[in-house]
């Protein structure tokens, strides 16, 4: 269930987030947790509406609760150059 190496707690700051389509499997515990970041679609696959929707550590916890590994987190965009 989600990938360690790709945690929050190894880039500080805020986070966004992303989803392997190829890999979802439409469980929803990423909906579950971050609802203003993610959504089931009618595919039922996951898409993310909000890269930074919600706080970093529901981000977190809806990297861990995906059983198909299909999230990734990166360090959010700060639109400074």
């Amino acid at each position: 269930m989600g990938d360690p190496a790709n945690s929050p707690a190894d880039v500080a700051g805020p986070r966004a987030a992303a989803v392997d389509r190829d890999l979802c499997i439409g469980a929803a515990n990423c909906e579950y947790w971050a609802p203003n970041t993610f959504e089931v679609d009618d595919d039922a696959k996951s898409v993310v509406i909000n890269p930074s929707g919600d706080p970093p550590d529901l981000l977190e916890r809806a990297l861990q609760g995906c059983p198909s590994s299909a999230i990734t987190l990166s360090p959010a965009a700060t639109g400074g150059s």
